[in-house]
Order: C-alpha cells, then sequence, then structure tokens
C-alpha cells in the first residue's frame, strides 16, 4: 500500500509555475525568497447578533460550512450602550485556513465561488495594504455552492483576507494573479 501524500492543485501549480514565475520576473536568487500564500481569514460580522443569538449560530455553520473547517465566533471588545452591546459577546465569525484547506479553498473560490458573482468582471486591484496582504469583500455568502439557497433566511457578506509573505503590494499582486485570481485588469497579459 503506498502511501501517497495528498498535494492540492493550486499547491502544485504554486511550486511548478508560480515559483519559477515569479522568481523571474523579481530577479529572486533563491526559491525561498518568492512571495508564498500563508494564511487565508475569512471574517463575517453579524448584524442583529445582540438581539437574536441564532443568529450566531447560523453564520458559524455557515462559514464552517463554505470552509470545511470549524469556524469560531468573535467577541465585543467593549461595551456600546447605544447598541445595547455588551464586552465580551458574540458578534461576528471568523475563521483562518492554513495549508490543504487553505489551497482547496482559493481553488474553490476563484474556479466556482467568484465566477457566481451577478455581473462578475473580476476583482479589485486596489484592495492591498501596502505589506503584500489583499483583502476581498464578497457581498453574498449564496456564491459558494456548498450553501444551500433554499436553508438561507438572510443575505450576508464576509470579508477574504489574502495574507501573503509578499514586501509589496506588486509582489503580492503578481503572486496571487499567477494562482488564479481574476483582477479587474488582467487584460494587459
Amino acid at each position: 500500500m503506498s502511501t501517497t501524500k495528498y498535494t492540492p492543485r493550486l499547491a502544485a501549480k504554486y511550486q511548478n509555475d508560480v515559483v519559477p514565475a515569479l522568481k523571474k520576473r523579481f530577479n529572486y536568487g533563491s526559491s525561498m525568497e518568492v512571495p508564498r500564500l500563508e494564511k487565508i481569514c475569512l471574517n463575517r460580522g453579524v448584524n442583529g447578533a445582540v438581539s437574536d443569538k441564532k443568529l450566531i449560530d447560523i453564520a458559524l455553520e455557515e462559514l464552517s460550512t463554505i470552509t470545511g473547517q470549524k469556524a469560531v465566533a468573535t467577541m465585543s471588545k467593549k461595551d456600546i450602550s447605544n447598541f445595547k452591546l455588551r464586552k465580551n459577546m458574540p458578534i461576528g465569525a471568523r475563521v483562518t485556513l492554513r495549508g490543504v484547506k487553505m489551497y482547496e479553498f482559493l481553488d474553490r473560490l476563484v474556479s466556482t465561488a467568484l465566477p457566481r458573482v451577478r455581473d462578475f468582471k473580476g476583482v479589485n486591484e486596489k484592495a492591498f495594504d501596502g505589506r503584500g496582504n489583499y483583502t476581498l469583500g464578497v457581498t453574498e455568502q449564496i456564491i459558494f455552492p456548498e450553501i444551500d439557497i433554499d436553508k438561507v433566511n438572510r443575505i450576508t457578506g464576509m470579508d477574504i483576507t489574502f495574507v501573503t509573505s509578499a514586501k509589496t503590494n506588486e509582489e503580492a499582486y503578481e503572486l496571487l494573479k499567477e494562482l488564479g485570481m481574476p483582477f479587474k485588469n488582467n487584460k494587459k497579459d
């Protein structure tokens, strides 16, 4: 019985195609200098979670279904009386993906979920933070095929942050573009 280790399609593409392309483009001396995707963080605030506790459970279940990893609730940091908010009340949900699950999620996002967005023309290439990280806002969770539309009682969005080891926005942009992220101005290729 062979014990071959499973490698996601995008992880293999990164090693075989992306590393040589970026090494050539930025004149890196070693393949260890090439930026890599470190983690993907999904974050979702839940509107009305203060009054209805079931909304948090629904958000946690949906995020867990989308990512294949258990989501955790985010807690409020301080009391805000105008919003009837107390410290340590659950107000959102988040998941951090690394390794195999990270590459699998990115593959599903790029190939299946993003093309399902209405009037999709590509993602904004200006959402980099200056340190090589990219944040993508998704307005509807139903673009993911794992979500059963009949069971959704409220359409909500989420933020997806791609954390890379790149030092500049340009390096991070090239990395994500090579991994298949459909940026709007990809026409120049």
